[in-house]
């Protein structure tokens, strides 16, 4: 063994005066030619002990060649305390292009050693939680009088009012809304309020989001309604798990998937074509004609937001994102979140930001929105009251600012509906960034409605995570590029 050790540290030795007299081009002649030597010295060093390894046994050496092994150690002792271990002089200052010893050693290892790929720093993991969820829908009752929030009547704007809107602006399907109809529609009273589905004057083309008669009569008869949408074929089709689902809520609730004639010719190509009454699984594909915004995100806000005006007679609704899949039966979604809370309206806080500052700043560096709209509608809302939200406040109103928005539960009583319809129309004055909204709605629908309360819950992410399984949206296609002849 220590014959082993010795052979390699010498072939070491032999390595590195190698690399100094590569390096050192500089030297004057009779330096490079000791080195030279000294490399030459040690290379027979190295076959000497390479002869050793061979034999076996030390008994094989002469006397002399014992001798000879014994004083070619001293000498490299006497080397490496000259040369190295007491730094190398050489008259005058290094010349740019000679290394010193320790830079040179570094650069002797690091030679060897190949070049790893930089790792990507890791992306936090959020799990999901234990949900405490009745065991069997058949022990659900809803509770006595549980819609009796408060009270006032709701009426819609159904066409502008004003000649002069029409005169001056072509018809929009959220209408033209002044900024004096914005500050009155906040308090909650019996009102006309801007909802979406804004029709033109007589001869004016539909504003958009046209269904087919059938449909509409399918979904006027829902009571329960769990409703998702694709647009743009930005997504693939998620089937509800229906072995969690109840035989109740499979007979009772209605699941509604809004899609426009792209999305429904490209989950047919993929084997998800409508039956004959339209249904794939449990999911009821309802084709919506004439989208009302060219920004799929923003149209995709009508069914997310308005559905109390899509399904007129329902009482509940749940909505969740494409990219989500439905692994809870939905009754005791609708017990836990609002029955069981005494709640009108539950959503989950946003998984890392609570805070609309932080959320505008990732918005901007994620580039999801062009900069300077983010900037106008961020700086409106702050001349309009919004504030950072402070933890450490007793008195704030919610857990979180930032809401993780792809999954709702509602009920459709007047202060949730007017909440639905002030979100919405946020969202069509401004950004589709529905989260950089929805703190400033609420908390202004509070401080102007203080003895009308309205019971948000905002539940947690984690419980989010368990109702549902998570996917990534679809990847858009990107045609390949042409061939060049």
């Amino acid at each position: 063994m220590p014959m082993q050790i010795s052979f390699v540290k010498i072939g070491f030795w032999r390595d590195v005066v190698m690399a100094l007299y590569k390096n050192n081009t500089e030297l004057f002649q009779v330096r490079r030619g000791i080195l030279g030597f000294v490399y030459n010295f040690l290379d027979q060093i190295r076959n000497c002990f390479r002869s050793c390894g061979r034999g076996g046994k030390f008994s094989l050496f002469t006397n002399r060649g014992l001798l000879f092994c014994v004083f070619v150690l001293a000498v490299l002792c006497l080397i490496s305390l000259a040369a190295f271990g007491l730094g190398m002089h050489f008259h005058g200052k290094l010349e740019p292009n000679m290394l010193p010893w320790r830079e040179m050693r570094k650069d002797i290892i690091a030679h060897d050693v190949p070049d790893r790929p930089t790792k990507k720093p890791r992306r936090q993991r959020f799990f999901p939680c234990e949900v405490a969820f009745k065991d069997s829908v058949d022990l659900l009752s809803e509770p006595k009088d549980f819609l009796n929030f408060t009270h006032f009547s709701l009426g819609y704007m159904e066409t502008e009012k004003k000649a002069s809107h029409i005169d001056a602006h072509e018809p929009r399907f959220g209408g033209h809304q002044t900024l004096e109809e914005r500050e009155q529609s906040f308090f909650a009273v019996n009102q006309t309020v801007h909802c979406g589905f804004v029709r033109g004057a007589e001869g004016f083309p539909s504003t958009g989001f046209d269904l087919k008669e059938e449909d509409r009569k399918y979904m006027s008869a829902c009571r329960v309604v769990v409703s998702s949408c694709i647009f743009g074929s930005s997504d693939f089709l998620r089937r509800p798990t229906s072995r969690l689902m109840s035989e109740y809520s499979k007979k009772n609730v209605c699941f509604v998937m809004f899609v426009d004639e792209e999305t429904l010719s490209t989950l047919s190509k993929e084997g998800n074509a409508p039956d004959d009454g339209g249904f794939v699984g449990l999911w009821k594909l309802v084709v919506v004609k004439n989208l009302p915004y060219t920004d799929m995100r923003k149209t995709g806000k009508v069914p997310k937001f308005l559905s109390h005006r899509l399904f007129p007679s329902s009482r509940y609704s749940i909505w969740l994102d494409s990219k989500l899949r439905l692994a809870t039966d939905p009754m005791l979604i609708i017990d836990h979140f609002l029955w069981q809370t005494g709640s009108e309206y539950a959503i989950s806080n946003h998984y890392t930001r609570h805070c609309v500052w932080d959320e505008v700043l990732q918005n901007k560096r994620l580039n999801k929105y062009n900069h300077t709209a983010i900037d106008e509608q961020f700086s409106f809302y702050q001349s309009d009251g919004l504030t950072k939200f402070d933890p450490s406040d007793p008195n704030t109103p919610l857990p979180s600012y930032v809401p993780e928005g792809s999954f709702i539960v509602r009920a459709h009583t007047p202060m949730s509906n007017l909440f639905s319809c002030l979100w919405f129309n946020e969202v069509d004055r401004f950004t589709s960034r529905d989260q950089l909204s929805f703190a400033f709605t609420f908390l202004k629908l509070k401080r102007m409605n203080p003895d009308k309360p309205f019971h948000l819950n905002m539940f947690k992410d984690c419980e989010r995570r368990s109702l549902v399984k998570l996917f990534h949206h679809r990847e858009p296609y990107v045609p390949p590029p042409p061939k060049i002849s």
